[in-house]
Order: structure tokens, then C-alpha cells, then sequence
């Protein structure tokens, strides 16, 4: 979400929306973790400050209440939880004689690059925030330097239990694939997301579903694996594991052929985090400096950019709504 107007360079307002619009919405229907957080919408020109507010929840009213005497009443506990917005962007640099001579439409492939590129940016900075999280789990052992066993049926109920015992809820709804910031009603479950790399592991959990197997009405999400009792699972490339960082390898996944790549599984219930996401007018910028825009420091008008710049923020809300099983993954 960027804090100032958009600035398009040498393309116009409308032209650039219009190549933005359906970028985002290519590449955000395969990003998973947009989808799942609590949204924050920080008006332009307002702050570089994203709030969150968090109910605790009301203690229960056991004490049985006295004929006419008015109880004393309770007042609820708000937790606010600031994150401030960090900027990231990035840039092609391209010449005039590569518009001239090449038969690709090279600003849209481009463009679609930056998109991606955006996209895949702010889904890891997301990541790289929720997984940081305390409330954790190990496939086999004490620690993540003995973690060397898949995931299994018994681990994710392990995971689903401490979720419930901390009352968290079912995701019932995810922000919606657009560049608005609505939301989309989902069946409920807990949400779990994977490296791809574990992909089979998943399959081979007792009472794995497939998503084709899926009941009338449910939708399965770009990515989505299928579902194993209560848990969806989604997997990405970008959900990275942690590697060398197990023990022995045995007959599973190992960057150096040692020691076993240990990969974080994450199981969300809802509003365990927030973020303020790609999404909206404001939400990043396409901005284009054509051959010869750039005055005396391109005498010949042979250089060009293309390029993206967003702002972003995310944070946790809950600790105990998100629960990280570290695992290993079949090789």
C-alpha cells in the first residue's frame, strides 16, 4: 500500500491502471498468505503506521446475579498491534533500440515481470514475518537440529489441538482475488501452507482428500493440495525450509546430502495476523521512463525502465492462533 499518489513515469494514470488491474489479479490468485490475514486499509497521505486492535475474550460470568443488584460489569481487553510500512521495488532497464528491433511486445512481458516480481515479494515478506512465530512443534526430537521424520496425521492433530485449546477459529472467509479489498466466503477449516516440496508427504497422510474429491460447492484454491480433516493445505515454492537445519537425512530431502532440510508447516486459524496487502489504486506502482526521458543524462535517447515500488507492512496478532510443525520431507 503506498503512502504517496502514484506515479507512473512516462505512462499515463489510466493506461497504467489498466496494465496493472489484470497483472495483480493473475498473480494474486496463486499467492496464499494475501489471502489469509486480517486486512488493514491505510488511507493515502494518513500514516506509514498500520493498527491492528485485537478482543480479548470476556472472562466467563460464573457468579449467579443477586435479584435487583445491578452485576459490576466487566470491560474488555483491546491489544493494539503497530507495524510501520517498509517500501521495496525494483527495475528493468531497457534500450530504444530493443524496442525497435525486437519482436516481442517487450513492455508487457516486462511488465508482467515486475508484477510478479511484486507479487512474489510481498508473499515472502509475509512469510518471512508469520514464521517467525513461538508456538512451535518438531516432527521427532526436542529441537529443529533433530528433525529428520514427515509430517503425519498424528503431528497436524497435534498442531489443530493447540490451535482449539488457545480458541482459535475456523477460516471462514479469505480476501478476495481483486483489487478490491473485499472478501469471499471459504469452507471452514483450518488453513495450513507447505513448501511444494512436501507435497507427497501431504498425499500420503491417513485421510488425505484430494481437492477433485471435494464436496459439491467447494471450491479448491489456486495451489491447494487437498485436505486432511479439518486442515486445507496449500503449498508455494516460496514457503522455504530452513536448510541443513535437521539431523541425519536418511531418505529425506538434504541440500548438502547431510543433514535433513527441515521445512516449517504453518496452521492458521483466522486473524492470526495481519498485513496490509496488495490490493487497491494505491497498492504499487508502475512506473516507466522511456528512452530519452531522462534529459541530458540520456543525450542519445537510448535508455529506458520499467519498473514497480509498494509499501507494505505485516504482523502477527495472535502467537497461539498460528502453530509452525517443523518436518522434514520425503526425498
Amino acid at each position: 500500500m503506498s503512502t504517496s499518489p502514484q506515479v507512473y513515469g512516462d505512462i499515463s494514470p489510466r493506461t497504467a491502471a489498466y496494465a496493472i488491474a489484470p497483472l495483480l489479479k493473475r498473480h494474486t490468485e496463486k499467492m496464499i498468505l494475501q489471502k489469509l490475514g486480517q486486512t488493514y486499509v491505510l488511507p493515502t497521505k494518513a500514516s506509514n503506521t498500520a493498527k491492528f486492535r485485537r478482543y480479548e475474550a470476556l472472562p466467563l460470568a460464573l457468579t449467579a446475579l443477586v435479584e435487583g443488584v445491578t452485576p459490576a460489569g466487566v470491560k474488555p481487553t483491546i491489544t493494539d498491534y503497530t507495524a510501520v510500512l517498509e517500501e521495496h521495488g525494483d527495475f528493468i532497464p531497457y534500450s530504444g533500440y530493443m524496442l525497435d528491433t525486437h519482436e516481442d511486445p517487450i513492455l508487457k512481458e516486462y511488465g508482467a515481470l515486475c508484477v510478479q516480481q511484486a507479487s512474489e515479494t510481498l508473499e515472502t515478506l509475509i512469510w518471512n514475518k508469520v514464521k517467525a512465530g513461538t508456538n512451535v512443534g518438531y516432527a521427532n526430537g526436542s529441537a529443529r537440529t533433530d528433525v529428520n521424520t514427515p509430517i503425519s496425521l498424528a503431528m497436524q492433530r497435534t498442531a489443530t489441538a493447540a490451535l482449539i485449546r488457545q480458541r482459535g477459529q475456523y477460516i471462514t472467509d479469505i480476501v478476495a482475488s481483486s483489487p478490491n479489498f473485499r472478501t469471499e466466503p471459504v469452507e471452514a477449516a483450518f488453513v495450513a501452507v507447505v513448501h511444494s516440496d512436501m507435497s507427497n508427504d501431504i498425499r500420503n497422510m491417513t485421510g488425505f482428500i484430494p481437492t477433485k474429491q471435494y464436496a459439491g460447492g467447494v471450491l479448491p484454491w489456486a495451489n491447494e493440495i487437498g485436505s486432511v480433516e479439518d486442515v486445507r493445505y496449500v503449498r508455494s515454492v516460496l514457503f522455504t525450509p530452513f536448510a541443513d537445519g535437521g539431523g541425519a537425512k536418511g531418505a529425506m530431502r538434504s541440500t548438502t546430502g547431510t543433514s535433513a532440510d527441515v521445512y516449517p508447516v504453518l496452521y492458521f486459524s483466522t486473524d492470526a495476523f495481519g498485513f496490509v496487502p496488495l490490493r487497491g489504486s494505491n497498492a504499487m506502482s508502475l512506473i516507466a521512463h522511456n528512452p530519452g526521458s531522462s534529459g541530458t543524462a540520456d543525450p542519445l535517447n537510448q535508455r529506458g525502465t520499467l519498473g514497480w515500488k509498494m509499501a507494505n507492512t505485516s504482523v502477527i496478532l495472535n502467537d497461539l492462533w498460528i502453530y509452525r510443525l517443523e518436518a522434514a520431507a520425503t526425498a
